[in-house]
């Protein structure tokens, strides 16, 4: 594969498109990863990632929670960083410098914005969209900031569609909301951000979680609460891309998990268009992604397929050649012989 201006880049190419955008591959750097720097952002293209997602900016700096902040376990990372970031004038600058890199790539650039109030929301938009990103993701639903916010946006349809509305009225950019898992309904809140103007939608921000210390008795976190990401939230992120594609026809970044050729594959089967990797990022480096698109093709290539071929396959009805046996029922009497039957 090779960018634009010629440079090779690890990986094959696998072409896919959000809202008009077009992706190299369909593997995207999650928020919060190396999306801090232009430099950090630029390593993970050249590594093969075809969407840079940066770090989710507010509309004021903020340094987040005290340390420890992250630790790692051995179902992935619990993390409760606290969104910090140098505020949305700050960010807008960052992403104009980052994507001045990013574009000689053919990679494009996903700012990512939050906000306590929805009229902030608005402003946010508005202020980072200055620096010219190719889409904006919406974070209405971080877990580890309740106790400064209150309820995620994601929590309800209502909440949600008036967040999207207002990031909709205000630029002109393509804008993915971003869910969270811990919801009753994802599908009524997809269909909701669909209705109110999003173009895409990302799925799923981390699991709230706790660890505890054994000889302390403490939680390790600082927060005490933090994000689960990493392999324990797989089938969650799965289920919930398969319930938004069953109710609305978005394209959808699958994130939650992914550290494989397999994984990334079983996300697009779901109904996912391009997969987010972020805490393999962590574990194994930027080079993640180069090996990652690598897997899906031979994977794709062993079987003859395209990718677009096994998208959404979760949804369809497998075709038997045969009816299936009945399933064995646990403890069930056998049938009396007809003879006991007749009392005989």
């Amino acid at each position: 594969m090779e960018s634009p201006a010629g440079q090779a880049l690890p990986g094959p190419a696998m072409p896919v498109e959000i809202a008009g955008v077009r992706l190299p591959n369909p593997l995207v750097l999650a928020s919060g990863i190396l999306g801090t720097h232009a430099s950090l952002m630029e390593r993970a293209a050249l590594a093969g990632a075809g969407a840079i997602t940066a770090k989710s900016a507010g509309p004021l700096p903020r340094s987040g929670h005290p340390n420890p902040s992250c630790v790692a376990w051995e179902g992935g990372l619990l993390n409760a960083i606290g969104l910090a970031n140098p505020g949305a004038a700050a960010e807008a600058e960052l992403l104009a410098r980052t994507r001045a890199r990013l574009a000689p790539l053919g990679v494009p650039l996903i700012a990512s914005i939050f906000a306590d109030r929805v009229e902030n929301f608005a402003r946010v938009a508005r202020e980072v969209a200055e620096g010219g990103p190719d889409l904006l993701e919406v974070n209405i639903s971080c877990p580890n900031v309740a106790s400064d916010f209150g309820e995620p946006f994601a929590g309800s349809p209502q909440s949600a569609a008036a967040v999207t509305a207002a990031v909709r009225a205000a630029v002109d950019l393509p804008i993915v909301i971003k869910l969270a898992p811990n919801v009753p309904e994802i599908g009524r809140i997809a269909r909701a951000v669909a209705e109110a103007g999003a173009d895409a939608i990302c799925a799923v921000n981390t699991m709230p979680g706790m660890l505890v210390d054994l000889e302390s008795g403490q939680p390790v976190l600082a927060n005490r609460s933090g994000g689960v990401s990493g392999a324990a939230l797989l089938p969650i992120a799965l289920y919930a891309v398969y319930q938004i594609r069953a109710a609305v026809d978005l394209p959808i970044i699958g994130t939650g998990g992914v550290a494989s050729g397999a994984d990334a594959l079983r996300m697009v089967m779901a109904g996912a268009t391009a997969v987010g990797i972020g805490s393999a990022v962590y574990r194994e480096g930027p080079e993640v992604f180069g090996r990652v698109a690598r897997e899906m093709a031979a994977w794709l290539a062993e079987r003859g397929l395209r990718l677009e071929q096994v998208r959404g396959r979760a949804h369809e009805r497998p075709a038997w050649p045969e009816p299936a046996s009945t399933p064995p029922v646990p403890h069930a009497a056998s049938p009396a012989p007809a003879a006991e039957a007749r009392g005989h």
